[in-house]
């Protein structure tokens, strides 16, 4: 059961981006609050903090490049590292706001967008075979 949209969330980023006077009173907000976060000063990125405990994620993670994959553990070990020793890196090893980019968040959209589907084809009513038509909840599929 996927609650308000997943492990990402509900965003209103798509519309405050098309408008630009609102785009410009919330940047300045979203930028303090990511600086409160913390999460840069210890190297992550904004999608090392989502949680591992969905299976999509945890597949989402499984695809991602050998590269990235280490990468991302690499973060993770030493954001644990500093903050066990309550210290954060020095400001040249923080996370730039350009570095700061969504890696895991596609392979996340894919795994949900491949698990919809699969509850389609699942939830298929073979009793509303008419016409040579097979009817989903969502759509509608030609008979081979």
């Amino acid at each position: 059961m996927v609650l308000l949209g997943g492990p990402l969330g509900i965003s209103l980023a798509p519309y405050i981006m098309k408008n630009s006077g609102m785009h410009k009173f919330v940047k300045p907000l979203a930028n303090a609050f990511i600086n409160a976060a913390g999460y840069r000063k210890v190297g992550l990125r904004y999608d090392d903090l989502i949680s591992e405990e969905r299976d999509d994620v945890q597949r989402a993670i499984s695809r991602l490049p050998e590269r990235e994959g280490y990468d991302r553990v690499f973060r993770m070990r030493r954001a644990f590292q500093y903050d066990t020793m309550r210290r954060i890196l020095p400001k040249e090893q923080w996370t730039k706001p350009e570095e700061d980019i969504r890696y895991l968040t596609p392979y996340i959209q894919e795994a949900a967008k491949e698990d919809s589907e699969r509850a389609d084809w699942d939830n298929i009513d073979v009793k509303s075979l008419i016409f040579g038509l097979i009817f989903t909840p969502s759509r509608i599929y030609p008979m081979p």
